[in-house]
């Protein structure tokens, strides 16, 4: 196997051009491929003189590109660092931002064939790259390779400095968009913990704010797509969806209310009204691969967590039979899944069948959740105070008689 060793007399780029043509054009016959190897190789110091640096990455991408099936794992990636190396030739930031685009291209026409080399192809071009929009460019184009080459295990861990590679980039929210939607597929690929993809679906759906139904219907799917991992997932009961815009145009959407509706039931209804609505709907729950009996258990701890909000702080057994539709024996093993699962904090009183509440998390924690919570902050400050004052006071009142009793034993 022939090995790429540049050296001091011919230029490595050069040297790549006279490889990569003589192994495309070796079974042309020695003189036809003899003519050609020496058009490409004068066009190529013709395009290196005149500074043509966009003209010379594309004379030889024509032959590298073939060479994936032609040479080593080893001789193809320092064909490549050769190539990549060119973006750093330009001083126009567009040029740099064109070859990038046509480097990238090349390297994911094929994503399937040897996909984990391609991945570090893209990755040796985004480090030689210093303008913030094409390594944005050049991510992206990494992010889908790793989707549709199945390699997503090589980007994941990149994905940890998702908010500084955003600082740099600076990219506007389509791209953030573009961006936040790539991340969950890799995440979803990978099939990582599902609150992975899940915080990325609900990052994407986060920039739909403001805009015309129009650009809002872009992210119809997407929202469908993230309320059913919400209600698929068996470790998450909270969430913020019903306030996203991009969430609520579902609910009067003719082909996707009932998802809507099935959103709401999980984040304020109880058990009963799911199981309504899963004998109207049970046909489109399977379509989404929902599993009746999995979303039946996600219910039982969710209207326990209901059941547990209210003031008094206290939840009869019997009201949690009723509920969770169980039997008498089964409603301290539900209370116990919802304390694993961090769902509440109590105390099981079985002398007078009552489950005593002293913590419960929220279904949603939205801005009605946010103005109890300011009002609960504003009574806790008061009372602080009103003791700080008393404490005070008491101060004053015996430091007064200290002062008192010191003259009169004088």
């Amino acid at each position: 196997m022939t090995t790429v060793v540049p050296t001091s007399e011919e230029d490595p780029a050069l040297a790549v051009v006279r490889f990569t043509s003589e192994l495309a054009w070796a079974d042309a016959g020695p003189e036809a491929a003899e003519e050609q190897v020496n058009r490409l190789f004068l066009e190529a110091q013709e395009s290196m003189v005149m500074g043509r640096w966009l003209d010379l990455a594309s004379l030889m991408l024509t032959s590298a590109d073939l060479m994936f099936s032609k040479v080593s794992d080893k001789d193809l990636e320092c064909i490549f660092t050769v190539i990549c190396n060119l973006v750093t030739k330009p001083e126009s930031l567009d040029e740099v931002h064109e070859m990038a685009k046509l480097i990238s291209g090349k390297i994911t026409q094929q994503p399937t064939d040897k996909p984990a080399l391609r991945l570090k192809i893209l990755f040796n071009l985004y480090n030689l790259l210093e303008n913030p929009y094409s390594r944005f460019f050049v991510y992206m184009k990494a992010l889908n390779l790793a989707v549709n080459g199945k390699v997503a295990e090589h980007i994941i861990p990149s994905l940890k400095k998702i908010d500084s590679f955003l600082k740099e980039w600076n990219v506007e929210i389509k791209d953030k968009r573009e961006l936040f939607l790539g991340v969950a597929n890799v995440l979803k690929e990978s099939k990582s913990s599902s609150k992975d993809s899940f915080k990325f679906l609900t990052k994407y759906l986060a920039t739909f704010s403001d805009e015309d139904a129009h650009t809002m219907g872009e992210a119809k799917e997407e929202a469908v797509r993230t309320i059913i991992e919400f209600v698929k997932a068996s470790d998450m009961f909270q969430c913020d969806l019903l306030d996203m815009p991009a969430i609520g145009q579902l609910e009067k959407d003719a082909k996707h209310a009932s998802i809507y509706q099935l959103l709401k039931i999980f984040l304020t209804q109880r058990l009963d009204s799911y199981l309504e609505f899963e004998a109207a709907n049970s046909t489109l729950l399977k379509s989404y691969g929902l599993v009746h009996e999995d979303s039946v258990a996600k219910m039982r701890l969710m209207s326990l967590v209901d059941l547990c909000s209210n003031e008094s702080g206290q939840v009869p057994y019997a009201l949690i039979k009723d509920t969770l539709r169980i039997n008498d024996d089964e409603v301290e093993k539900w209370v116990v899944k919802a304390i694993t699962a961090k769902l509440i904090d109590c105390k099981m009183d079985q002398m007078n069948q009552a489950v005593i509440v002293s913590r419960y998390t929220e279904r949603v924690f939205g801005q009605q959740q946010w103005q109890n919570l300011r009002a609960k902050l504003s009574t806790w400050r008061a009372n602080i105070s009103n003791v700080i004052n008393t404490i005070q006071a008491n101060k004053v009142t015996e430091e007064s008689a200290q002062a008192v009793q010191g003259l009169t034993i004088r």
